[in-house]
């Protein structure tokens, strides 16, 4: 089967240990399921494993991609819950499982013909979603769902800042905040992302750094450093910052004195549970949203793909189709 494989790791030129090939498919496991994939699709994840970024050489090579989407061995529609862990571990909560594996951390993942994953991962896929759509979710979607609702429980009529937008994770937060009711602002030093917030249903979407209209109750941090202060002081007095991500470093001023006198609280979240990702299927069912598909790829062109997304040139997720069966 064709698959793209990583194989060696670079911060300077990451894409050339990003290898297409044929190998062979994933065989049978006890308590695991082969996923024909339909759809996968992009996320800084498999860019920050090309880097040598948080995934260590010794597990080179493997197949990357952490979304997929396909048919099981039973011919069911399948969505993949992609974080690969023990719940009794966590407490009932597989993303804290000290051990747990995000799909191509330890095992093969999206980017390939086939898909082996352990069947508890398996969601049904429903009709009225797309494979497309269905494969834009498992990470980024999931990933602004728990940010959203678990960690700062927002509701309706909340202010909620998204910084940075563009990315899987804030693309998502905003259309999910918007659905959910929510006065949503965005930030983003893209006059053309800003323009995409706005229609996407943010009241305003300035230039990154830039003061907002007024404080808000939530901010959705992705960005890291380039953000950290904007976002603390855009957040009102008792306002909560949930972080995610930082792909602009992970070192950013603490502005201790700002959070105490403040009081803000400041929430760490890392992926979801499969319990959250059929949660948020309902609620996309209930509002109608569906996550922005900036263009789709065959497999045998994702280094087209990846390097977009370097650029920056992606609004909303980027989408892989492997060679069907026969081709």
């Amino acid at each position: 089967m064709l698959a793209a494989t990583a194989v060696s790791q670079s911060a300077a030129d990451p894409l050339a240990g990003l290898v297409l090939d044929d190998v062979p498919e994933p065989g049978f496991r006890p308590g695991w399921s082969v996923v024909r994939v339909v759809a996968s699709s992009l996320n800084m994840h498999d860019l920050w494993t090309l880097r040598g970024v948080g995934h260590p050489p010794d597990r080179l090579p493997i197949i990357l991609g952490c979304d997929a989407a396909g048919y099981d061995e039973n011919g069911d529609a399948v969505i993949v819950h992609p974080v690969i862990a023990d719940p009794d571990a966590g407490r009932g909560d597989e993303t804290l499982d000290p051990d747990r594996a995000l799909l191509s951390e330890r095992h093969d993942g999206a980017f390939a013909e086939y898909l082996a994953v352990p069947t508890r991962n398996l969601v049904r896929k429903p009709g009225w979603l797309s494979f497309d759509e269905a494969a834009c979710l498992p990470v980024a979607w999931t990933t602004a769902y728990r940010m959203l609702f678990t960690q700062a429980k927002i509701t309706a009529g909340d202010r909620v800042l998204v910084q940075g937008v563009g990315g899987g994770v804030a693309s998502a937060a905003i259309r999910l905040a918007v659905a959910a009711g929510a006065v949503v602002y965005a930030t983003s030093r893209s006059e053309d992302k800003r323009l995409q917030a706005v229609e996407w249903g943010a009241r305003a979407a300035v230039p990154s750094g830039e003061r907002l209209p007024e404080r808000v109750d939530v901010v959705i941090e992705t960005v890291g450093e380039a953000t950290w202060s904007h976002s603390l002081k855009s957040l009102r007095p008792g306002g909560t910052v949930v972080v995610a991500g930082a792909t602009s470093g992970t070192n950013p001023p603490a502005d201790l004195g700002r959070v105490f006198y403040l009081q803000q609280r400041i929430l760490g979240s890392t992926g979801c549970t499969r319990g959250e990702l059929v949660a948020l299927l309902r609620l996309m069912e209930a509002t109608g949203v569906r996550p922005p598909i900036d263009r789709t790829l065959p497999l045998d062109e994702i280094h087209k793909g990846f390097q977009l997304m370097i650029d920056g040139e992606l609004t909303g997720k980027l989408v892989v189709h492997p060679p069907a069966p026969g081709q």
